[in-house]
């Protein structure tokens, strides 16, 4: 259209604002930015009018907790189809931005921009990293992974002594490591999430549940005995401590269970800079659960009173994220037994609507605060909220559109990830998204993907606040 003021308006849908409220406006968009929030009856032109009538217009979702990698291997994408299978699972999830964490032992200055290569040319969404921190080499590089590369957060693994590190071949570190990189944070502007179990009580209790098999009614059960909430919660103690300590703030993730939740509120009452994260299965899933060791999931899924706990503490502001902790492998790695079964599950496809069913349409949480933890806090806690987070003026045009009232089955014959399966097959959920927008391009169109949106996934460089 010759003279159209925008690229894109998207017109007559219920609209979340900022400020938290609902309105039926109209969004212009242009060079991939939100242009105006225009009241109907505007009377300005676009080249593209799409019709958003009956649908409700949401932020883009931020998962910032994943894994993409390749095959069984998590640590780190290897070829363009990688990203391309994953991201269409977060697009057709409403997710239009992801940080997954990037797993090495060489200094990421000697693999960081392959990897970048790599995921910009299959990636459908915008991406950022995470490195995970284990070695003297890349704890020395904070300082230039933060001012050259735009990555600021850095994953470390409490748990990694004793050889539990093996797994993921990452040597064992100690408390006095995790303490050094909460200096180097403060120093040049890091932030430190670590995964925070107390690995050596893990282990005693993994043998004393294994030696008595007939005391657990199922593997979920005996899972969650060998690394009980307490081991959860005495790690996030201790980080908190040593992040109080060194004045670095502290990303505690997928946190699973009331002991942690009180642990970490504990540390944010003493003065602690945290931000914290769980995850939908343990919003949803127990050790109850008929699914059996696909539910084998680190920390563990908890118990049904652990579960109403987060819940709790989601509707009073105690969790600040909700992110996916998304594997891509595929179901076959979860045979051997519960002991062999490799863990972790895939999330990102259904992130979205699981907080829409289970929180807003049976728990009545408004869309306020479930956007909130998936768009907004995750921006601001992860550096990007100078241009995601928001249906605001100058910020990208992503959003996850969504019918609230429209419901969807999950079978594993639908899911679009590499894992081939779902922890909620068989569930109906309701509130299913239509379209999924990244810069102002359409990626997920009337619930099918748009194969042009592969490759136009850009890599987002993050400055914390």
């Amino acid at each position: 259209m010759s003279g159209a003021q925008f690229d894109t308006l998207l017109v007559d849908g219920d609209v979340l604002l900022p400020e938290g409220r609902i309105e039926r406006v109209d969004i212009g968009i242009s060079g991939g930015k939100i242009a105006a929030i225009l009241a109907p009856g505007h009377g300005m032109t676009a080249r593209v009018l799409a019709d958003m009538s009956g649908l409700t217009v949401l932020p883009g979702v931020i998962d910032v907790h994943l894994h993409l990698g390749h095959d069984k291997d998590i640590s780190r994408p290897r070829v363009p189809a990688d990203a391309a299978q994953e991201t269409a699972a977060a697009a057709a999830g409403g997710v239009t931005t992801m940080i997954p964490y990037l797993l090495a032992t060489t200094p990421y200055e000697t693999l960081f921009d392959e990897v970048r290569a790599v995921t910009e040319e299959g990636s459908r969404i915008d991406f950022g990293y995470h490195f995970i921190i284990s070695t003297e080499e890349q704890l020395a590089g904070i300082g230039r992974y933060v001012s050259e590369y735009g990555a600021p957060s850095f994953k470390i693994f409490m748990n990694n002594r004793g050889g539990e590190g093996a797994r993921l071949g990452l040597p064992d570190i100690d408390d006095a490591f995790l303490y050094r990189l909460a200096e180097e944070c403060t120093r040049h502007g890091g932030m430190v999430c670590p995964h925070p179990e107390n690995i050596e009580v893990a282990q005693y209790l993994r043998k004393a549940v294994m030696a008595t098999p007939d005391a657990w009614p199922s593997g979920l059960a005996a899972w969650n005995a060998s690394r009980p909430a307490f081991v959860e919660a005495d790690a996030i103690q201790r980080a908190g401590t040593l992040c109080r300590a060194a004045d670095a703030p502290l990303y505690v993730v997928h946190t699973s269970s009331r002991e942690a939740l009180d642990a970490a509120r504990t540390a944010r009452e003493r003065g602690t800079n945290i931000t914290i994260e769980t995850c939908p299965h343990y919003l949803t899933h127990d050790i109850g659960w008929s699914g059996g060791d696909i539910g084998k999931i680190n920390p563990p899924l908890r118990t049904e009173a652990d579960r109403e706990a987060l819940w709790d503490c989601i509707r009073d502001g105690v969790v600040d994220t909700v992110a996916t902790d998304h594997v891509h492998r595929h179901v076959s790695a979860k045979q051997g037994g519960i002991w062999n079964a490799s863990p972790g599950c895939p999330g990102m496809e259904t992130l979205l609507p699981v907080m829409l069913s289970e929180g807003y349409h049976k728990r009545g949480i408004p869309l306020s605060r479930l956007m909130s933890m998936l768009s907004q806090k995750p921006a601001e806690a992860m550096g990007l909220s100078h241009c995601k987070g928001s249906i605001r003026p100058g910020l990208d045009a992503d959003f996850a559109i969504v019918d609230l009232n429209a419901s969807a089955t999950v079978t594993s014959e639908t899911v679009l990830s590499g894992a081939g399966y779902s922890l909620y097959e068989g569930w109906d959920l309701r509130g299913k998204v239509v379209h999924t927008y990244v810069r102002g391009e359409c990626v997920f169109e009337r619930g099918a993907l748009v194969d042009k949106a592969i490759g136009t996934g850009r890599y987002q460089r993050r400055h914390l606040a």
